[in-house]
């Protein structure tokens, strides 16, 4: 299988560089990482892709069995680094790919040798001594209502996620980006986003950390950031001034650098 055109990977900056790779979360594409991208190219070789049923990526490769778990989204990220024999990339992780990333580090330690988690979340539940942010409750009902009406659950949520509504142009951004997902598939990737516990992982993360949450953010609450802080020790924890779940759209600027700062820190 062509894992490039399957994922419609594209590299951008310097041959000879440091590689970072940018994933995204529920919903986007490569896209989504436009504002950040030339700044991190300037120095760095930088790698852009969409899971299979994202994006341009080949719908045909795409499978429920597959795609129910987020281990088979870091198998992408896997498959991906392996095409192009990347080793020791940093691995740029959005939402419920910062949980993405864990996953692909622990399956291939030689490919990854650092994480960046931008508004990551291991569990939107609450739980005793948790706060993910959503009840049970609250997370049956968002399901439902995305299974019932995918397009219009998306022009509800996606300003909600975005925040920023005296910005509604971002808002409406990530509003088009959900509707131009496949409702099934946006089904499945919802399921397996907001169902999915994955706070057991993070003991397994050893390599290099950064931890970027938003000082504001309906998805990911700060709580939410430090515990996966505390539970990585190997982490730095930076809080951005910026609000809602998707600071490289809101404030790419102050994302940029608190990236750059990171990367700049292992050379």
């Amino acid at each position: 299988m062509d894992i490039r055109r399957r994922n419609n990977v594209t590299v951008t900056g310097p041959a000879d560089a440091p590689v970072v790779v940018l994933a995204h979360g529920f919903g986007c594409d490569q896209n989504m990482w436009r504002l950040v991208v030339p700044a991190l190219a300037e120095r760095y070789r930088v790698v852009l892709f969409d899971y299979v049923g994202s994006g341009g990526s080949d719908l045909s490769a795409w499978s429920e069995e597959r795609y129910s778990s987020l281990h088979g989204y870091a198998r992408d990220v896997v498959e991906v680094c392996e095409e192009l024999d990347l080793r020791q990339a940093v691995f740029v992780g959005h939402s419920v790919s910062a949980m993405v990333g864990v996953l692909a580090a622990e399956a291939a330690p030689e490919r990854i040798g650092a994480l960046v988690m931008v508004a990551p979340s291991p569990c939107y539940i609450d739980d005793d001594g948790y706060r993910g942010g959503f009840t049970a409750e609250d997370i049956d009902e968002l399901l439902a209502s995305l299974e019932a009406n995918y397009l219009g659950w998306s022009s509800a949520m996606a300003p909600v996620i975005m925040g920023n509504p005296e910005r509604p142009e971002l808002g409406q951004e990530l509003t088009n980006s959900f509707c131009a997902t496949d409702p099934d598939i946006a089904r499945v990737f919802a399921r397996t986003t907001f169902l999915t516990d994955s706070r057991a992982d993070l003991k397994s993360v050893t390599v290099p950390t950064l931890v970027l949450e938003c000082s504001q953010d309906a998805i990911a609450p700060r709580e939410v950031g430090a515990y996966v802080h505390a539970a990585i020790p190997s982490s730095r924890l930076v809080t951005l001034d910026a609000t809602g779940h998707c600071p490289q759209l809101s404030a790419p600027e102050a994302t940029t650098e608190a990236i750059l700062a990171f990367l700049d820190s292992r050379r």
